[in-house]
């Protein structure tokens, strides 16, 4: 064993024992199945860890974590995981958070070539480009934020028009699919205010949400072109936010 990764298992050693002194049979009773109620679709982040920071134990809430939280049609992963959390394990709250500060969202909101993983933040770039009228006109530290947190109310969306969802919500599954953003300087989540929890209720819900970001008064952004930066097409967004939707 490599002397550098010792401490991990001696770590894992005090942890489990101090679990075990904490709540005899813990992990006797997590063994015999898992029963979460939540599941989390997150950053992959190394310091946005789901458990800690809701304060729930092993086998209470059902992780997914990828760059940048990204849910998207073709992502074969993504999907099967929600439906063994749904099918499976019936979860009754789906979470997508995303953070502050998220590398990932930097770089689509920048243009920066990262290698491989630029393919799959296009996705992101994708949503920066649709909502470039609400995000273009702000400060630059702003633009990242507001960026971060459209990308969560699009990946909501994204999640409750899934198939998966949408089949449960035709069964009469009680399942809801929520949008927050951890902030990492201070370690609150904040609610983003986007549930979703029939199939009624998406567009709506995605509508009001992003009709909370202003457009820049007065003109439009970019000198009043309409036109955002890298945008290959050039066309302006319609006033009605729906013209902002990929549902």
């Amino acid at each position: 064993m490599r002397e550098e990764l010792k401490h991990l298992l001696d770590n894992n050693r005090r942890w489990a024992a101090a679990t075990n002194a904490r709540e005899p049979g813990f992990f006797t009773r997590l063994a015999q199945q898992q029963s979460p109620r939540y599941m989390w679709i997150g950053c992959a982040d190394s310091r946005v860890p789901a458990n800690e920071i809701t304060g729930l134990d092993p086998g209470e809430v059902f992780v997914h974590r990828n760059v940048a939280n990204v849910v998207v049609h073709s992502d074969l992963n993504a999907l099967s995981t929600i439906q063994f959390a749904v099918e499976h394990l019936k979860v009754e709250h789906i979470i997508v958070v995303g953070h502050y500060g998220c590398a990932g969202v930097r770089a689509a909101m920048r243009g920066l070539r990262v290698g491989l993983a630029d393919n799959w933040l296009r996705h992101v770039h994708d949503v920066r480009l649709r909502h470039r009228k609400r995000i273009d006109h702000l400060p630059e530290p702003e633009q990242e934020n507001i960026l971060c947190e459209m990308n969560v109310i699009e990946q909501v969306g994204n999640v409750a028009l899934s198939t998966v969802v949408q089949d449960a919500w035709a069964r009469g599954q009680k399942v809801s699919v929520h949008g927050w953003v951890y902030g990492l300087s201070d370690g609150l989540l904040k609610d983003l205010q986007v549930t979703m929890d029939r199939p009624e209720t998406v567009v709506q819900v995605f509508g009001a949400a992003i009709k909370r970001y202003p457009r820049q008064a007065g003109g439009e952004a970019n000198g009043g072109t309409g036109n955002g930066a890298g945008d290959p097409s050039g066309d302006d967004v319609d006033d009605d936010v729906s013209g902002e939707t990929t549902f």
